[in-house]
């Protein structure tokens, strides 16, 4: 299992919303200079998330997303909506393009993948009560998240994001019952995310068989010691 610290993105700065709330943000300063914190503890992958690009498609983070590509790898989602847009990101070394709202277009999916391969694309399910939910999870799809996940493992999808909505930035604990349910009944790679506050949320996401989870606010109030957890849990 691999542990994903979290940057997400916000008028160029690094931040966390509290149950994906753009009025509930806490800013913590230069991405970059997070990112160099996060590779000094171990990480050796980051998870990052545009929340402009998610809520209104653009990509006025593009500069500060360059930065921390630069110094470790990333995964990055937020507002991705066309192939040029997956060009671009790779382009400035973004490892991994994760899709979001655009990944209801099921055509899409699959064209992504046919032009990038599935080790590049990823799909962030980010649900409330297994509902998924779009647009910077201020739309309801009311399409069912089980559903909607086999629909993506039949055009290639390898690996996808749980994020429970009402749980993310709460520190309340992972939904682990959501989370397996996505583990036993698809065949996919399933990363966890949303709400991990100690060790025992790491430990609970490994024992049910995740291939990796996402640390934010637990890792930013200094809930969980990064450094220690990573040599603990990760493979």
């Amino acid at each position: 299992m691999k542990l994903y610290p979290a940057i997400d993105l916000h008028d160029g700065k690094a931040v966390r919303l509290y149950k994906g709330d753009y009025n509930q943000v806490t800013e913590y300063g230069n991405p970059k200079s997070q990112a160099i914190k996060f590779k000094q503890m171990g990480a050796t992958f980051l998870h990052c998330v545009d929340l402009d690009g998610a809520k209104d498609g653009s990509f006025k983070n593009l500069d500060a997303i360059k930065e921390i590509a630069s110094v470790i790898d990333i995964e990055l989602g937020g507002g991705i909506r066309n192939i040029e847009h997956i060009k671009t990101l790779l382009n400035v070394g973004v490892k991994r393009v994760i899709l979001g709202s655009s990944a209801l277009n099921i055509d899409f999916v699959k064209e992504a993948i046919d032009t990038f391969g599935s080790d590049k694309i990823v799909v962030g399910i980010d649900c409330i009560n297994m509902i998924v939910k779009t647009h910077g999870w201020l739309e309801d799809s009311h399409l069912d998240a089980i559903t909607f996940a086999k629909k993506l493992e039949n055009v290639g999808v390898k690996t996808i994001i749980f994020t429970d909505i009402d749980k993310d930035g709460t520190l309340d604990g992972i939904n682990v019952s959501q989370t397996k349910k996505f583990i036993e009944e698809t065949n996919m790679e399933v990363i966890a995310s949303g709400g991990a506050k100690s060790v025992l949320d790491i430990k609970n996401a490994k024992e049910i068989g995740c291939s990796g989870i996402i640390l934010g606010k637990s890792l930013y109030s200094g809930k969980i010691d990064l450094k220690s957890a990573i040599i603990e849990f990760e493979d």
